[in-house]
């Protein structure tokens, strides 16, 4: 500053005058460039929580739209998905069908072809096995599955048949108003089948079920069968986390 000062004095510009312009610039303040570069960082501000509040409107959007998809996911069956994806495949076979039968193709030959020959082996080895144990589902299936094996065992006696229909006529084919009770008395064989029968299914039922053997010492802690059971699984679970408690409440020390 002394420098430029001195420059102008040297030049014949009084010192008087040079101070003077200096107040005069710092009174007037910033210029037009720092005013515009001002206004450049306000509008970038500005544009950023533009941004910001248009992110946070999405985001309660789509959040809005994920509660409205998942309670509707709540409110349908447990197996929906199985079934609609059941209903996908049904729908592709019967388009499948009737591009095949428009092109005047087998739909069964195109579909072969498509499969590769291990499925197909799979496949024609499951479809042998009859009545496959897939194991205990519930007593419903158990029943249903016990039903078809005795109904496949039956062979139906034409001469037993015929002597049958004589001698009951009309009345062989009961209805509504039909009393038969009493009136049919089994042939020994019958009784015969039926007591192998029930021979080979408790000769199976003793392989498969293993009998606990009974502590006479034990504490009854129960009153019936089905909560003895009950009391076995609850010991079997949570016996050694309520260990010290029982021993308390025995002892008459539990506090």
């Amino acid at each position: 500053m002394a420098a430029a000062v001195s420059a102008l004095s040297s030049l014949g510009v009084p010192e008087d005058d040079v101070g003077s312009s200096e107040e005069e610039e710092e009174e007037a303040g910033p210029g037009p460039a720092a005013a515009a570069a001002a206004e450049q960082r306000r509008e970038e501000r500005l544009r950023r929580f533009r941004e910001l509040h248009m992110k946070r409107y999405e985001a309660c959007k789509l959040n809005s739209q994920e509660v409205v998809e998942e309670d509707k996911r709540l409110k349908l069956p447990p197996n929906w998905e199985a079934k609609k994806a059941r209903l996908e495949w049904e729908l592709q076979v019967q388009e499948k069908k009737k591009e095949c039968a428009a092109r005047g193709e087998d739909y069964e030959r195109v579909k072969l072809l498509e499969i590769s020959a291990e499925d197909a082996e799979r496949w024609e080895r499951k479809k042998k096995r009859k009545n496959p144990d897939l194991g205990f589902s519930d007593y419903a299936a158990a029943q249903l599955r016990q039903y078809q094996r005795l109904t496949r065992q039956i062979k139906p006696d034409l001469e037993q048949y015929e002597k049958l229909k004589e001698q009951y006529g009309e009345a062989l084919y009961p209805t509504s108003d039909s009393l038969l009770h009493g009136s049919h008395v089994p042939s020994k064989e019958g009784v015969d089948r039926m007591v192998a029968d029930l021979e080979k299914q408790i000769e199976k039922r003793e392989k498969y079920s293993r009998r606990r053997p009974y502590n006479d010492d034990a504490d009854i802690d129960y009153i019936n069968e089905r909560n003895a059971k009950f009391n076995q699984k609850a010991e079997r679970f949570y016996g050694k986390y309520t260990a010290e408690i029982k021993q308390n409440l025995e002892r008459g020390t539990a506090v």
